[in-house]
């Protein structure tokens, strides 16, 4: 979220005024001070119809085939250059659901945090999960809170649990993958890792390396819609980045993969954070990106409607499958030399998602 989009929203949603300024192990008691917590923020800022039910679970109507999702978020900070980790942990599971072909539509939202936390963190967390669902189109219907003693977190983690109905047009799985299939990213790489990494390390540019924290469902959808079951693949490099992502497909499915360095897209101030840090952008997670496994007679097309998407500008093909190599992924690197892509082996940056 920009910053001007985000003070819209706390001018919006202005903080309630209540009798404590910090969460306590009351407040997740399930007594007077939980539901003081709730009642003020949550079933408030978050309200729908399903959710003011306020039952110890959500009643749905779903119909057809679905997919469901879960994931947890323990970013470190928790508040970063283009986000926070309220909005990715609810862009995460919007995008998980995405890539199978689903339209999102229901979200659990389940919080773990450490006594300490000051209401204003959690306030402007809760705000931003209440503006990615707007932006995202789906609804909080379900959740937990839980408090822990100082010490045994870390201010907050956030779990989501998503479903969604599949999309007619869709039929995403690796197995339709085949000998000539285009591989695209919807855009700049590594982008999410060194907003992060920008903040730890203290790095200093001539601007500021923000998340590409975004939903990509809209995104998804309308390229679903437009190409159908050409689309054979899509999958989000978050952890493990591009290169991990890309040799578990190798893997399981026994393909060959080549892949060209001089294609990849990136930010300038990125891959310079990447130089100074001694990292490889293609192990760097993203949180705003996708792979796309497409049929090679519509990848131009896809391309070209990609890029006209606010989340595909900097989209590009940077690679294909091959009948050579099965289960590898080679790189072409800038000046002509080839070398084999491996799986990330351990983690190069910690708490990211």
């Amino acid at each position: 979220m920009s910053d001007s989009k985000k003070l819209r929203m706390q001018l919006q949603c202005p903080m309630p005024k209540l009798d404590f300024d910090v969460i306590t192990l009351g407040h997740g008691s399930g007594g007077t001070l939980t539901n003081k917590l709730l009642d003020s923020g949550v079933f408030d800022l978050l309200s729908n119809d399903i959710l003011d039910e306020r039952h110890d679970g959500a009643f749905l109507e779903m119909n057809g085939k679905m997919a469901f999702s879960t994931d947890s978020f323990l970013v470190s900070p928790i508040f970063f250059p283009g986000g926070n980790i309220g909005e990715l942990a609810v862009n995460g599971t919007v995008n998980d659901l995405a890539m199978c072909g689903a339209i999102p539509k229901y979200l659990s939202l389940s919080f773990i945090i450490e006594e300490g936390l000051k209401m204003t963190e959690f306030w402007e967390i809760l705000v931003a999960i209440k503006y990615a669902c707007e932006k995202a189109g789906v609804k909080v219907v379900t959740g937990d809170t839980k408090v822990v003693e100082k010490g045994k977190g870390d201010k907050i983690f956030v779990n989501t649990s998503g479903v969604g109905n599949i999309h007619p047009k869709a039929n995403i799985s690796e197995k339709n993958i085949k000998v000539g299939d285009k591989i695209i990213v919807s855009g700049n790489i590594a982008t999410h890792g060194m907003a992060i990494m920008s903040v730890r390390e203290g790095l200093e540019f001539d601007s500021t390396i923000e998340s590409d924290t975004m939903n990509l469902n809209h995104t998804i959808i309308n390229l679903i819609e437009q190409f159908g079951e050409d689309i054979h693949l899509l999958t989000d490099p978050t952890r493990g980045g591009v290169a991990t992502v890309l040799k578990e497909i190798a893997l399981s499915s026994n393909i060959g993969i080549d892949i060209a360095q001089r294609d990849l897209p990136i930010n300038d101030q990125v891959a310079s954070a990447c130089e100074l840090l001694g990292l490889d952008p293609l192990y760097v997670a993203n949180e705003g990106l996708f792979l796309s496994f497409v049929d090679a007679s519509i990848a131009d097309a896809f391309i070209e409607t990609l890029q006209k998407d606010e989340n595909g500008t900097h989209a590009k093909i940077i690679g294909t499958v091959v009948e050579e190599h099965p289960k590898q992924v080679i790189m072409e690197s800038a000046i002509g030399g080839k070398r084999v892509v491996s799986m990330l082996p351990g983690e190069q940056l910690p708490r990211i998602c």
